[in-house]
């Protein structure tokens, strides 16, 4: 077999090995939806707990970068706290030792069932759920296809002299840490990269006393995942990937020390002498157990250390227009665990951002019209300027996460908040009608009657009231609405009685014409705000 052979093999196994660890994280999104974000909040305050969530999730999607990831956009998007992150993460390391030892166990050998039965599921079965459970299974047989495949791929090495040659320099401590550093941050799996090692071993290429410094530098190598992931995130996020890189780069040195200086490396080959990939697998387990009991106690310091490193309080505010909450489209991994709870969460709170600026603005356009002061005509056009541009930035991170969810509960919550983010724009519109008049008002030195002026500061506080009904805080779903549709009928209500006000003062001449005309649009525009209003209330009604 020659080497352009023996190189397709591999990247082949590894293609399948990748894609089987993406199916199966993409059926448990699916499967799992929005019930993520309450299991870890209720279960990450413990420290054993938080641990033990963490080495389970890992353990099923076989990815800790997956897992850590996932960690990093929970406390981006404030799911989670910094300190509950540590014992996840521990947890993750932990848990993607499942896959060596699977390896080591020889699951391989009935990797096409697994397959098999995966894809009958898909195929045979029509109720959804179910497909996301075939996605699962199915994920995991093609992940080990793919690992037998890389397998047999390598076995004509083991012939090779040059190659065995180069294996050997893997004994030399640094050598082997940068190898496995650097490889499994190009393939962005310490899972893939430990099978690869497992093969090598199974083919009698390398040896444990040479693969554990390997191991140690792969452990490393993983943390590149949530770094990239880490970028444009806020602080929090960032501190997150710090104790990721902390806990591998001490638990890496520890190990090293220790298997340089004593018998660790023989007394591990010695519980399974005849199979080299348990060798490596247990040595894995070994490393991060063993980290996790010596950090464990730690594990607040290591946030402080975190947060000393990158102190949160030295980010910089800026004025200009930004997303707080979303991440740019191009940093987002598309089969990401844990991305629709991370959406969700982001989405929601860049809304509630939206509607404080469009109820900031109601509040400043009707006290500009009562008291003449036209000076925040320009503070309401930039902050008009801004839910614009807000609702476009989430209306098309929305357009382009809508077409990757497959759970249908979490698509409807996803497309419900696309269609508040369209009417808060809406909101905003009006109350800045509402307050151009003004000028209209002060350029054509027109003056509303005091009677006007009386039902506007009426207009003002429903509005208001209106919009803070709008607050879903411990509200009561069969209430919820109810009080939001008797508001926008008290709404519509005061708009017919002011319209025929405004009538009888213009038929009495007690209100000049083109005041009577301002007036009437104002009218309208508060009409519309109680629409929009109604129109929100029932897309959030929704979501509750």
């Amino acid at each position: 077999m020659n080497i352009f052979t023996i190189i397709l093999g591999l990247l082949g196994g590894l293609a399948l090995f990748l894609y089987g660890m993406q199916m199966m994280g993409s059926g448990l999104e699916a499967a799992a939806g929005n019930r993520m974000k309450s299991i870890l909040e209720k279960l990450t305050s413990n420290r054993f707990l938080g641990v033990i969530v963490g080495a389970l999730i890992t353990a099923i999607i076989q990815s800790s970068s997956a897992t850590t990831v996932m960690v990093v956009g929970f406390v981006n998007s404030g799911l989670m706290q910094l300190r509950q992150a540590v014992w996840v993460i521990m947890g993750a390391n932990i848990g993607t030792t499942i896959t060596g030892q699977l390896i080591a166990l020889d699951i391989g050998a009935i990797a096409p069932l697994f397959a098999f039965i995966g894809v009958a599921l898909i195929v045979f079965i029509k109720k959804v759920t179910v497909h996301h459970y075939g996605q699962i299974v199915a994920g995991l047989g093609i992940l080990f296809i793919g690992m037998e495949l890389m397998s047999s791929a390598m076995y004509p090495l083991r012939e090779s002299e040059a190659f065995i040659n180069l294996m050997t320099q893997f004994s030399n401590p640094i050598i082997g840490i940068l190898v496995g550093m650097v490889f499994t941050a190009l393939i962005q799996s310490s899972s893939a990269s430990v099978g690869i090692l497992q093969t090598l071993a199974m083919s009698g290429l390398i040896g444990l006393p040479s693969a554990v410094y390997v191991l140690f530098g792969q452990n490393i190598g993983t943390c590149i995942t949530a770094v990239l992931a880490a970028i444009g995130t806020s602080r929090r996020a960032k501190q997150t990937t710090i104790i990721h890189l902390s806990f591998n780069l001490i638990g890496t040195v520890i190990f090293t020390l220790v298997c340089y200086f004593t018998p660790l490396t023989s007394l591990v080959e010695s519980f399974t002498p005849d199979n080299a990939a348990a060798q490596i697998a247990n040595m894995h387990t070994l490393f991060n157990i063993a980290t996790t009991l010596l950090l464990l106690p730690f594990g607040t310091l290591l946030a402080k250390f975190a947060e000393k490193l990158l102190p949160a309080s030295d980010e910089k505010t800026t004025e200009e227009h930004q997303l707080l909450y979303i991440k740019p489209l191009l940093t987002i991994p598309e089969h990401q665990m844990g991305n629709t709870v991370i959406a969700i969460s982001g989405i929601k709170k860049e809304l509630e951002r939206m509607t404080q600026m469009a109820m900031a603005n109601i509040s400043d356009s009707f006290e500009t019209i009562l008291d003449g002061n036209t000076q925040r005509l320009s503070q309401v056009r930039e902050t008009e300027e801004y839910i614009d541009y807000l609702n476009k930035e989430i209306s098309g991170y929305i357009s382009h996460i809508i077409s990757l969810e497959n759970n249908t509960h979490d698509a409807e919550t996803i497309n419900n908040y696309f269609q508040i983010s369209g009417n808060i724009e809406r909101i905003g519109d009006h109350a800045l009608n509402i307050c151009e008049y003004s000028e209209m008002l002060e350029e054509r030195k027109i003056t509303l009657s005091q009677e006007a002026l009386v039902e506007i500061g009426e207009m003002h506080r429903v509005a208001l009231a209106a919009m803070d009904l709008l607050d879903v805080t411990d509200k009561d779903k069969t209430t919820y609405l109810t009080n939001i549709a008797a508001m926008e009928q008290k709404i519509d209500d005061m708009t017919e009685l002011y319209r025929q006000n405004q009538l009888d003062r213009m038929s009495k001449s007690s209100c000049e014409a083109q005041a009577g005309i301002l007036y009437s649009e104002m009218l309208t525009d508060f009409e519309r705000i109680g629409d929009h209003i109604l129109n929100v209330g029932q897309y959030l009604s929704k979501t509750l």
